[in-house]
């Protein structure tokens, strides 16, 4: 169990700039795109002000970006506005509802989210992507590894964690050793995760 206090996301925004909005898509999702990884339809959870869903609109995808930061997602839709990206749609919600969509996504991505849950969400959390995605569907989830040194910033995570949550919903394919980028110093040690629903 985490003994980090929950974090007020919304207050974080309205603050000013946040610790992981860089300004850019975070390097590793940049690269998946590339890398010809992400296909279809995508759906972003937890996307913030929306760097990593307007990069992906601005290849071709539909996307549809979920945070539950009120400002995030005012921010994320001007962004989208002023870039004239109209295939990316942005929405205040709660990953934890997420079958309320009623919809379902070729692609999933979550960078930065899976380590905020406490542990008994984690399971309800999977249980919600598989909702909104069909098997053979792709899920790449970016988080903070325990090779992170402790200190200030998110929860670490354990490569044993992201398995076990996922275990008999997803088929964990990849966990890899990543950076997630910070606004200030250097980037974080992290894993990026490769999954695709059974």
């Amino acid at each position: 169990m985490s003994d980090r206090p929950p974090r007020d996301f919304e207050a974080t925004y309205r603050a000013g700039a946040a610790p992981w909005d860089i300004g850019r898509p975070q390097p590793e999702i940049a690269g998946l795109a590339a890398a010809g990884q992400i296909v279809g339809s995508v759906l972003d959870v937890g996307c913030g002000t929306g760097e990593n869903a307007l990069h992906l609109a601005a290849l071709g995808h539909a996307v549809m970006g979920l945070d539950g930061a009120e400002t995030a997602v005012a921010r994320a839709r001007q962004k989208a506005a002023e870039r004239g990206l109209t295939s990316a749609q942005f929405h205040v919600w709660d990953a934890l509802q997420l079958r309320r969509l009623r919809k379902s996504f070729d692609t999933v991505v979550d960078c930065g989210l899976f380590h905020v849950f406490a542990d008994e969400q984690r399971r309800p959390y999977a249980q919600e992507l598989a909702e909104v995605t069909a098997p053979g569907s792709d899920l790449f989830i970016l988080c903070f590894s325990d090779a992170e040194p402790p200190g200030p910033g998110p929860r670490r995570v354990a490569e044993h964690e992201l398995r076990d949550a996922f275990r008999s919903i997803f088929a964990v394919l990849d966990v890899a050793p990543a950076r997630f980028e910070r606004r200030d110093g250097p980037p974080a040690r992290a894993w990026l995760a490769k999954l695709t629903r059974i």
